[in-house]
């Protein structure tokens, strides 16, 4: 049964990455060739508009923008997949009497805040140009931090209102239990530090832009793949559980 939601769990986090990577190639490219435009013409400037030896490039930027977004993207999303369908296995039935669509909907849900919405409230993505080269280390280390606090958070809220539930209530075990994982995020991202290396040059519009871009991209993966993998998964689990009802 493992095999087959892992299976299944692939083959919808690669569909989701089609559909992030459709907006990601008409949404989110263009901010980023803005974005380069703007770091050369810093460039420029900082040589007196003279002409200098620029790097030679290892990839250019219609591969970067083609068939390496697409690879990137798709390799993520199939990753996302597997690692959602192994979690689905263990939390199905375990989260009162939801249906396999509405189990896969509420993980998705829950993804999406832990992996995407809180990392991004703290530390949103920069476009090129953005950022200096030498705390690109420490920046990530960050990031995955924080990350990493908001999954823990996400895993003590849900334990505290399983444990709530028979007591209190569904309803109020799930307010507590929201209130608890807002407040470690909150107490998270006041206790980490702030990352600010934009150039004052740089274009506020476009960095909005690219940042709701990035946001849009994790938007589509992870509603996608809780439908699709929801739609992938309900009829082997209603047949599973037909044969068992006539064995």
């Amino acid at each position: 049964m493992v095999r087959s939601l892992l299976i299944r769990g692939m083959i919808a986090g690669f569909l989701a990455s089609l559909l992030a990577f459709g907006f990601a190639k008409i949404v989110g490219e263009p901010q980023v060739d803005r974005a380069i435009a703007f770091e050369e013409q810093m460039e420029q400037a900082k040589s007196g508009g003279h002409e200098h030896d620029a790097m030679p490039e290892l990839v250019s930027r219609d591969v970067q923008a083609g068939i390496g977004l697409f690879t990137g993207v798709g390799v993520f999303g199939t990753a996302v997949g597997g690692l959602f369908a192994l979690v689905f296995a263990f939390a199905y039935g375990r989260v009162g009497t939801l249906h396999a669509r509405a189990t896969s909907a509420l993980m998705a849900l829950f993804g999406f805040v832990a992996f995407a919405l809180v990392p991004f409230l703290k530390y949103p993505p920069n476009p090129p140009a953005v950022g200096d080269p030498g705390t690109i280390g420490s920046r990530t280390a960050l990031f995955f931090t924080m990350i990493g606090l908001s999954l823990a958070a996400l895993a003590i809220a849900l334990f505290l209102a399983r444990r709530l539930a028979a007591r209190i209530g569904v309803w109020n075990a799930s307010l507590i239990a929201g209130v608890v994982f807002l407040a470690i995020v909150l107490l998270a991202q006041w206790l980490l530090p702030e990352v600010n290396e934009i150039p004052d040059q740089f274009s506020a519009v476009l960095l909005w832009r690219f940042r709701m871009a990035s946001f849009g991209i994790q938007a589509i993966l992870w509603a996608s793949l809780g439908v699709l993998f929801g739609s992938l998964v309900e009829r082997l689990l209603e047949d599973r559980h037909g044969a068992l009802r006539i064995s």
